[in-house]
């Protein structure tokens, strides 16, 4: 009989305010790495890469849907500790904390552990020296893997622990490996069924160009991008298909600049219209897709159903001071509105702190996007210096305040000090961003738009209402969000108390049922306008600032331009760009005639 070798791969989540782990009997969003690294540890099962006579078992658990015990894990480990690895991977910065608490517990009794993900890859990127948190995991016996494990990477971590002789430190962030030809990324379907309507994800790319201040992407995967190939994909399809998988988010940070785009999504229409596979994308591009020739109108075609925009601002000045020069507001509404009548769903992020807001600009900012872009959902973010980008780096060497703890690092909470607000100003306008775009009456107008392009708004009633509730009523970003929030008493942060039976499961139940409560009130609140659109025969009639064609001629009229810093700077230069290009094409066809 084969001996096996134990691969434990944990996918950590984090702390709420109230020290317990964020957790959901249904979670929003599948976790990418630990599709990718499950893939590779499949394959490694494969290629025998620890024998012949070694079987690799491997088990996967997500932590924003399952529960990770560790001592309930440790008792079906052998007791040879060379006959397993516990490897925490994909740890984010607001994650790493939750991800040393588990790896103590193992650590207490001499399993072996690593852990990898943005966290430590970024700071070894950026970083002089190793941050104190990273040291400490190292002085613990926890292994370190810093860049990507494709190539065959992985198998040195297992062979080494298999020998039992872990290196502290594997660091691969010199030598990014090449996506083409490796393994599927693939999760098992029933860990995939605690996720909405059950999807997946899968990357196509990886690195980017631009030079985004507040970015870490471009210092863990770099900046020369790298892509996978279409038999790729349609690999990565068709086996997650074959075990009833057919919706996936596709991590890319910028679909758009995937130099393989139009053969990816050439070949994702030919199996969704040749072979019946029902392929439902969600993808992620910039601000200027929509001047790719047919790319919209592929996307929709190869089963494209959201997509997510990195807006960030409405504001040039703030866009700047970013290094996010490649952002131009007055391509937002035209851009927006091509996905509309492509019929998908739009949903940007929105960064809330940038050197020159103010409370008020912020206000007035969120109220000129509710009239004059026709964004159907807008989610709200800290500039946060995250570890592995370059603010972070600058306000570690220039001795500048963060927050200490790493938890808070979730884009969601403040962690340093703003130049123009207070605290307590910047806290009041991360809060209030929420509640002055996700008004009753701004969801249905969104939902009335969406009937008025040809499509239900039923889809996009119920994202408001998760997007709404998420932070109103759980107090979470909607990407860490879910259904049915999971709370375990001894899942606590350590320092805070273990709370007594008798308080704490009737005041979970009591939770339960008034956070129910809430969400039923938030959906009560917009239904009924569901109901009377889909019974309007006049629905696709409806029309207001927002769903309105702007001439860059008209575009003096628009606040987004005359109100924001920059923006007329910003519209006098595609004025010029505009006049340039006409000033060619008469050329040209003056030469040709």
């Amino acid at each position: 009989m084969k001996r096996q070798f134990h691969l434990v791969m944990i996918k950590p989540s984090h702390y709420d305010d109230e020290g317990y782990v964020i957790q959901w009997m249904i979670s929003l969003i599948p976790s990418n790495t630990l599709a990718a690294l499950n893939g590779l540890a499949v394959d490694c099962q494969r290629r025998d890469v620890l024998g012949e006579d070694t079987e690799i078992a491997i088990s996967t658990y997500d932590e924003t849907n399952s529960r990770v015990d560790p001592r309930r894990i440790m008792r079906s480990l052998p007791a040879d500790r060379t006959q397993s690895l516990i490897a925490l991977v994909g740890v984010q910065s607001n994650q790493f904390p939750r991800a040393m608490d588990i790896a103590r517990a193992f650590r207490a009794q001499d399993f072996q552990v690593a852990i990898g993900g943005f966290h430590v890859s970024g700071c070894i990127s950026m970083l002089k020296e190793l941050p104190p948190e990273i040291q400490q995991a190292m002085d613990l016996g926890v292994a370190i893997f810093a860049g990507e494990a494709e190539e065959m990477r992985l198998d040195e971590v297992l062979r080494d622990a298999a020998a039992g002789r872990l290196k502290p430190l594997y660091d691969h962030m010199a030598d990014l490996p090449g996506l083409t030809d490796q393994p599927t990324p693939i999760l098992p379907a029933r860990h995939l069924r605690g996720t909405a309507a059950s999807a997946s994800s899968f990357d196509l790319g990886r690195g980017c160009p631009y030079q985004c201040s507040f970015c870490t992407i471009i210092n863990v995967q770099g900046r020369k991008s790298r892509f996978r190939s279409a038999d790729d994909l349609e690999r990565i399809v068709r086996e997650n298909a074959a075990q009833g998988i057919h919706r996936f988010f596709v991590t890319d940070d910028n679909f758009a600049r995937n130099r393989n785009w139009e053969s990816f999504l050439d070949r994702l229409a030919k199996l969704r219209w040749e072979e019946d596979l029902p392929v439902k994308l969600v993808i992620q591009v910039d601000t200027l897709c929509h001047l790719i020739p047919n790319f919209i109108e592929k996307c929709a075609w190869a089963g494209t159903r959201r997509v997510f925009i990195g807006l960030e601002n409405i504001n040039p000045d703030n866009l700047a001071s970013a290094k996010k020069k490649q952002n131009r507001i007055v391509e937002y509404r035209e851009m927006i509105q091509a996905w509309k009548k492509a019929g998908v769903t739009t949903y940007a992020g929105y960064i809330l702190g940038f050197p020159g807001d103010t409370y008020d600009s912020i206000m007035r900012d969120i109220d000129i996007i509710k009239r004059e872009l026709p964004i159907d959902l807008l989610e709200f973010f800290y500039l946060t210096p995250l570890p592995g980008s370059e603010d972070h780096k600058t306000l570690h060497e220039t001795g500048g305040w963060m927050d200490p703890d790493l938890n808070k690092y979730d884009l969601t909470h403040r962690v340093t000090h703003h130049a123009r607000m207070s605290d307590e100003e910047w806290e009041r306008a991360y809060n209030d961003a929420w509640s002055r775009f996700y008004t009753p009456e701004h969801m249905k107008t969104v939902m009335r738009r969406e009937a008025a392009s040809g499509r239900s708004p039923t889809d996009v009633m119920y994202m408001s209402w998760i997007f709404a509730g998420s932070h109103a009523i759980e107090g979470v970003h909607p990407l860490e969000s879910g259904f049915i929030r999971r709370r375990h008493r001894r899942d606590r942060r350590p320092g805070m108390p273990i709370e007594p039976a008798w308080r704490f499961y009737p005041r979970q139940a009591w939770r339960t049922v008034v956070s129910a409560w809430k969400w039923g009130t938030i959906l009560a609140s917009i239904y009924p306008e569901r109901t009377r659109i889909k019974k309007d025969r006049n629905r696709e009639q409806y029309s207001d600032m927002a769903l309105q064609p702007v001439a860059v001629s008209d575009y003096d009229d628009l606040e987004m331009i005359s109100k924001t810093r920059g923006g007329a700077e910003a519209l006098e230069k595609v004025r010029n760009d505009t006049a340039m290009r006409e000033r060619i094409r008469s050329a040209a066809e003056e030469v040709a005639g």
